[in-house]
């Protein structure tokens, strides 16, 4: 009795020790590489807002026409339940206001509150840990700038045991490390920046990168594309045929500032909120940097690959004003539903009409038998404003019901993809629920 109790001592102590040792925080202040957008000389208010505005917390902080920045409220639909974001402005009883520095650095780094409560990992302190501590306070001198905003925050509507913070130290001990940006010394000054760019500041990887069963980042599939809250981030390592390994260096550039590539597509979604929020404001030299980091990403090709055929026979076969290609099994019932809804702005030809935003050839969307985000923004619609013109399509959800979102869908996989999409009305009715 008393070896089974010692052996249980043993046990209890080496998983107590465990825990702390891989919960251990890097309290070393790092050092970034230099940013065009945000040089050390700049005044840190200025360099603050550019680095607010790279780590995109407009998106997950700020609802959308609420008129009230980082005031939070923003939902985030997961398998387990709801999370909404917290107030981050100055705001000392509902937002961050009473936080020192240290404390807002640990948030940001560790993924811990004020109050020593976790975060969850839907707040990206898992990429933000990367974060130099000057850059950190730089952030935290520019929200703490703003006006206050006195908006109590949401309670998260977590099912068991999702709702119980204590065990994120679990969480973290197994898919997440306390660390700071170390530069290659072995890469160019613009490939390290790039890099510190993608992951520290836009975390890219946090939608882009595949998560496992315990929702952590499958870090050696990294960028090879995921799909979150119903829609599909697409995969972005150097793969030629199902990533952007194929994109040319101005293709990339001009996704990324304007949320549209001729040719590759337009931003929708989480995507077209990155671009309108965060990735438009980049410095120039700052985005040929991401783009020279993300040439560099090993090439895979991730889950549910996307083969692109640019060159959709039914769509090639066709003009601008009437469709030529379709086969003689054709879904009539999606072909008359584009014809009433979409062709007098997206063309037969895929072409777009008024503006090449609204193209559709060559695109992953269409090409994606899933049909994920054609999906979604048949139901939803998409806004996207960026350095271009600003893009509306009209939402169909509350128009068309989920038999017929889900013929349109495939209708346009088939036109635009030459693929045969697999798109049901139980997906379609999914999805609804995820937005």
């Amino acid at each position: 009795m008393k070896r089974l109790l010692v052996i249980v001592i043993i046990v209890v102590l080496l998983g107590v020790g465990a825990y702390v040792y891989l919960n251990r925080a890097d309290t070393s202040d790092g050092t970034a590489p230099a940013l065009a957008g945000a040089p050390a000389s700049a005044e840190v208010l200025a360099r603050g807002e550019y680095l607010t505005k790279a780590a995109d917390c407009t998106a997950c902080h700020t609802v959308p026409g609420s008129h009230k920045p980082f005031a939070g409220g923003v939902a985030f639909k997961l398998p387990f339940g709801t999370i909404y974001s917290s107030n981050i402005t100055a705001d000392e009883a509902n937002g961050i206001g009473s936080w020192s520095d240290d404390d807002f650095v640990r948030a940001l780094r560790q993924g811990v509150r004020k109050d020593g409560q976790h975060l969850y990992p839907a707040f990206p302190y898992t990429s933000y840990t990367q974060l130099s501590r000057s850059d950190a306070l730089a952030i935290k001198a520019y929200l703490f700038s703003l006006p206050k905003i006195s908006q109590p925050n949401k309670t998260n509507d977590l099912s068991f045991p999702y709702n119980q913070r204590w065990a994120m130290g679990f969480w973290n001990a197994a898919f997440f490390k306390s660390e700071r940006f170390q530069p290659d010394p072995a890469q160019s000054p613009q490939w390290n920046s790039g890099k510190y760019v993608a992951i520290a500041l836009e975390h890219c990887g946090e939608c882009h990168t595949p998560r496992n069963l315990g929702f952590g980042l499958e870090h050696g599939n990294a960028l090879a594309g995921e799909e979150l809250q119903g829609w599909r981030a697409y995969n972005i390592t150097s793969d030629k045929v199902h990533g952007i390994g194929a994109w040319s260096d101005s293709d990339l550039i001009s996704y990324l500032a304007t949320g549209h590539a001729d040719g590759r597509g337009t931003a929708a979604g989480p995507m077209a909120e990155a671009v309108e929020n965060s990735l438009r404001f980049l410095n120039p030299s700052d985005t040929a940097a991401l783009v020279t980091y993300l040439r560099s990403v090993p090439a895979r090709a991730g889950k549910d690959p996307i083969t692109i055929d640019a060159q959709a026979a039914p769509a090639l076969a066709s003009n601008n004003a009437a469709p030529g290609g379709d086969s003689v099994d054709t879904n009539h019932a999606g072909l008359k539903l584009f014809e009433g809804a979409c062709a007098s702005c997206h063309q037969w030809n895929g072409k777009g009409q008024q503006t090449p935003y609204a193209s559709l050839l060559g695109t992953r969307g269409v090409n994606d038998v899933r049909g994920t985000n054609v999906t979604q923004i048949l139901l939803h619609g998409s806004n996207l404003h960026a350095e271009g013109p600003s893009i509306f399509m009209p939402e169909f959800g509350d128009a068309y019901s989920n038999t017929e979102i889900a013929a349109l869908a495939n209708y346009v996989i088939a036109h635009f993809g030459n693929k045969q999409g697999t798109v049901t009305p139980d997906d379609v009715a999914a999805r609804r629920k995820q937005f």
